[in-house]
Formats: C-alpha cells, structure tokens, sequence
C-alpha cells in the first residue's frame, strides 16, 4: 500500500458515506425511511438488489474458488433467472396489493400474529450472523495480508454503514449502491485486463481458455446425480431455484429493495435486470480467477496463498519439511511453464493434468503441516488468492481501487442487512406490539436506533467469528438452514388457502429443527435443504390440519 492508494482508498469510500448520507438527509417518516419514498427507478432497484447479494465474500472467495476448481461455481446461480420470473409473478403483486413495509406482515392478514412473528424472528436470526460474516469476511483477509488489526478493521466497516444507514434508510442504501457497483465492476474489469496484459507475449486471451481447458478449469455444466457433488445442474437449477426464491422472495433485505419500486412495473423490471445480469456476472467474476490461475502458470506463485499459513511453519519445527515441498512446488511450476510454452497438444495435456495433481497433492501435504505448525491458523487459502494477486501485481493506486471495490461490496451488502433488520424489528416486533398511538417520527427514531443496534451487534459477530472453509459457501450455508423453511410459509399463503395458522406454526417449528439436525449430520449438501425445508413444512402443514380439521 503506497500513498497513492491509501489517497484513492480513502476517497472512494468517503465520498459513498458522505454522498448517502447528504442525498437521503431528513428522512420524517416511516414510508419515507423504510420505502424509500416508493419512487425508485427499476434500474436502481436492479442494481440494489444485486449489490445487496454481492457482498465483499463474492469478489474475494469467487476468483478463489475458480482458481482452485474451475467454472463450476456458476451453476449454483442457475435457478436464479427462474427464481426472479416467479417473484415477479406472484410475490412482488401481493405485496404491493398489501401496501406492506416489511414481507412478513402479509403472514398476520393470511394467518395470524404468532406466523407472522415466528417469520420474522427465523429472517432476524440468520440475517443477524450474516450481517457479521459480510463485515468479518473482508476484514481477517486484509488483515492478514496487510497486517491491519483484525478487530479495527470491523469497526471501521462497521461504523462507516451505520453512518449513512442510520441517517436515510432504504434511500441511503440504493443510492449508494449505484455508487458501489459502479465502483466495483470498473475495478473488476481493470483486473481483467491488467491480468491479460501480463501475460507473455504470444499467450492470447484465446490460448489463456486453452490453457486453463487442459488444465479442467473451464468445465461449466456438471450433468451428474452425486450427492456429495455440490455444483451440479441440478442443484443449480432445483435446489439454486429454492434458495434464490427463498432469498429474493421472502428475505426483507432483498425485498425492500423492490418495495421501494414507483410501480409493480419498476419492481418486476428491476428483478428481471437483474436475473439477466446476475448469471452474466458471476460467470465473468470466475473467469477473472481462471486467468489468475493462468497468470500462475507462468509466475511464480506461493504454496499457500494465506501468509499467516507460513509466518507459523517457518517460526516451527516444520520449517524444513515444508522448504522440502516449497521446492518440488516450484520445480512443479517450472515443468508446467515450459510444457505450456512448447504449445497445448492432445499429447501433453495428460502431462500438464498430472502435474497438476501432484502440484494439489503437495499443496494438501502442506495443510497438513500448517496445521499441525498452528491449528489456528486457517490452511484453506481460497479467500486469499485474488487479494495475493492485487497487492502483488497491480500498480500503484489501482491496489486501492481494488481494496476499495471489496470494501464497497461489504458496506453494500451490510447495509442492505441493517435497514431489514431494523425495519423488520421496527414493523414487524416492536410497531405490532406497541399499545399506544404514536407518531411516524416515533418510529422512524425507533427504525434508526433500532439500525444502530444492529450494527453494533454485526460488529461483534465479525469481532468474534472465525474464518470458515469458504466464506461465500457459509453465507449460504447459513442461509440454507432457514430460508426453504419460510419460503414453505409463504408457498403456504399463497396457494393453500384451506391451511389455517395453527398447522403451519407448528409444521414450521417441526422442520426447523429437522434442517437443523440434517445439516448438523451432513446428510445432504446444502443446497439441498432449501428444497428440503420448503417440501417439509407444506406436506406438515397440509397433514397437520387434514388430521386436526377446520378448527385446528
């Protein structure tokens, strides 16, 4: 980090505080704060809502995981575009039918008080730790490559989305996520094209596919049935629909964004940008890894990308054993470099596949050292390869347009999550139990202390969480656990009209605890207990008041 970037780091993230909290200031009342005003534009809309989901873990753990395993990682948002057209169709009507503040308030007028309350506590849960996760993420990363101080760096995120969170609301967050994402996919595609330039001479962006195709990178589409296989078409297309019509449907960080629309026009044409989009995106967001990976095929590259992974071997008594496979890694990398040189043949592609595997079996030996060197110390460097690159690589000023596009994408997704979480605990807990008439400045108060609160709790959960296999899948993950079974709930509302509140109270107290234990055994991949989840609570629901009767 030279002064140019810390000046170009420090200016970009100022001017997003400072520009949100001067355009939405004076927010007087709830449906101002909470829906934005209901005038916004379907392209803002498109943009928020696809901020909101594109957190800092997508643009640190995505090139990462390309990097390691290829284009597959796209599948899981084949279900998305599917997912979007459904909203579009069913939810996004009700809702503005209802003219509701939050989703939940929809499950009172069609059940009953304790559903819509039960609801709302299942999104606070797990909306709550993922909120801490999105600011923990890139902070222990930075941290660790920069030396920055783990717990300073989620209070600065932290602090800096209150900031602007609390002062305007629903506004504050989409006109500042036009910002971020402007930000970020300038970044993104800067990187690409810096990664292509350095390339050796002769290496195109054609031969660069080439390469990464002998080397199984570029397989896209996996066909097979395997259970133990996360990223298939299938899970894509049947457990991915689930999630993203989970997420998108039913989560109030998703769904205040498109509650903010000037129409039901603007929300659904908002939702179909981006349903187009998004696919696009993340396939392009892989494919900046897979040229990471090629860069590396050429340069020389550290045999785990986590820099704290070495600081503990090299002050151990596995300092030796893990030199000896530093230099069989390297003299793997030389090997590589010139087989690649000498052209990619149907002859030496079993050569370059094989010393692929050897180079992956030194690089899991290597783990094993770590481990026993510090079992602190986290051995899967997915989330550290891109930001290895960056600050290896780029010029001066770019690094902090780079850091500067990850930390916009946490202070986007973050606060998308406070202003739900606080207008869910604000409408949907403390509004609905309040006895006395108040005021709308009342509870536009009550939304912005409500805001603060969650932010500090965010902050502790970052300050106290630990760094998991791979980010971007445990913020799914945790979404997994809950999301199926509230989208059963709103599947029930809107299309089993004969099931009364009692039935689907206790059917989705039932496969809440079901979830819970299949994902605690690891029974099925995660993608899956949405499906799983959404399945169990109708067929209960349905059981409960076929076997109880109307009055039940």
């Amino acid at each position: 980090m030279q002064t140019l970037d810390w000046i170009v780091l420090s200016i970009t993230l100022l001017f997003i505080v400072l520009y949100g909290t001067w355009k939405t200031r004076g927010s007087k009342d709830v449906e101002q704060y909470i829906k934005g005003g209901n005038d916004t534009k379907w392209w803002t809309i498109g943009l928020s809502v696809m901020a909101t989901q594109a957190s800092a873990i997508t643009f640190l753990s995505t090139p990462g995981q390309a990097f390691h395993s290829g284009m597959g990682f796209v599948q899981f948002y084949f279900g998305l575009p599917l997912a979007m057209v459904i909203i579009c169709l069913v939810f996004i009507p009700i809702y503005h039918k209802l003219n509701v503040y939050t989703a939940y308030e929809y499950l009172e007028s069609r059940f009953d008080l304790k559903t819509r309350t039960l609801a709302a506590i299942l999104f606070l849960i797990q909306r709550g730790l993922a909120a801490g996760i999105t600011i923990f993420a890139p902070a222990i990363i930075l941290s660790a490559v920069l030396g920055w101080d783990l717990v300073f760096l989620n209070i600065i995120i932290g602090v800096l989305v209150i900031i602007y969170t609390v002062s305007g609301g629903t506004k504050a967050v989409s006109v500042t996520q036009k910002q971020q994402m402007a930000i970020i996919f300038s970044g993104m595609f800067i990187a690409f094209y810096l990664i292509l330039q350095y390339l050796p001479d002769g290496i195109t962006f054609g031969k660069a596919l080439e390469i990464a195709g002998a080397s199984n990178k570029m397989k896209v589409l996996d066909f097979s049935w395997d259970l133990n296989n996360r990223y298939t078409v299938w899970t894509g297309f049947l457990g991915g629909t689930f999630l993203m019509l989970s997420y998108f449907g039913t989560d109030q960080s998703q769904v205040q964004r498109y509650l903010s629309g000037k129409s039901v026009r603007e929300s659904q044409l908002g939702l179909i940008f981006n349903g187009l989009l998004k696919v696009p995106m993340q396939f392009f967001i892989l494919l900046v890894g897979v040229m990471v990976f090629v860069f590396y095929q050429f340069n020389a590259s550290p045999l785990n990308f986590n820099p704290k992974a070495k600081e503990a071997v090299i002050s151990s008594q596995y300092a030796d054993q893990y030199k000896v496979l530093e230099d069989r890694h390297r003299a793997i990398e030389v090997e590589k470099k010139t087989l690649i040189l000498s052209g990619i043949t149907e002859e030496n592609k079993p050569k370059l596949q094989a010393l692929n595997e050897e180079d992956l079996k030194i690089k899991e030996e290597a783990k094993v050292i770590i481990k026993e060197s510090n079992d602190k110390v986290e051995t899967n460097d997915k989330d550290y390869v891109f930001i290895h690159f960056i600050l290896n690589n780029l010029p001066k000023g770019l690094i902090g347009l780079l850091l500067a596009v990850i930390l916009s994408a946490a202070m986007s997704s973050t606060a998308s999550e406070l202003n739900a979480l606080a207008s869910t605990t604000a409408i949907d807990l403390y509004k609905r139990n309040v006895k006395e008439e108040k005021s709308d400045q009342h509870y536009v108060n009550m939304s912005k202390w409500f805001t603060l609160g969650w932010g500090i709790l965010a902050i502790l959960v970052a300050c106290v969480a630990n760094l998991f296999d791979n980010l971007i899948q445990l913020v799914n993950i945790i979404g997994s656990i809950f999301y199926g079974n509230v989208l059963g709930i709103f599947l029930l509302a809107f299309f089993f009209k004969f099931v009364r509140s009692n039935a689907v109270f206790i059917g989705a107290i039932i496969t809440q605890l079901i979830i819970i234990i299949v994902w605690y055994l690891d029974w099925l991949p995660y993608l899956w207990l949405n499906a799983l989840g959404c399945g169990l609570v109708i067929v209960i629901a349905i059981l409960l008041q076929g076997i109880n009767g109307d009055d039940f």
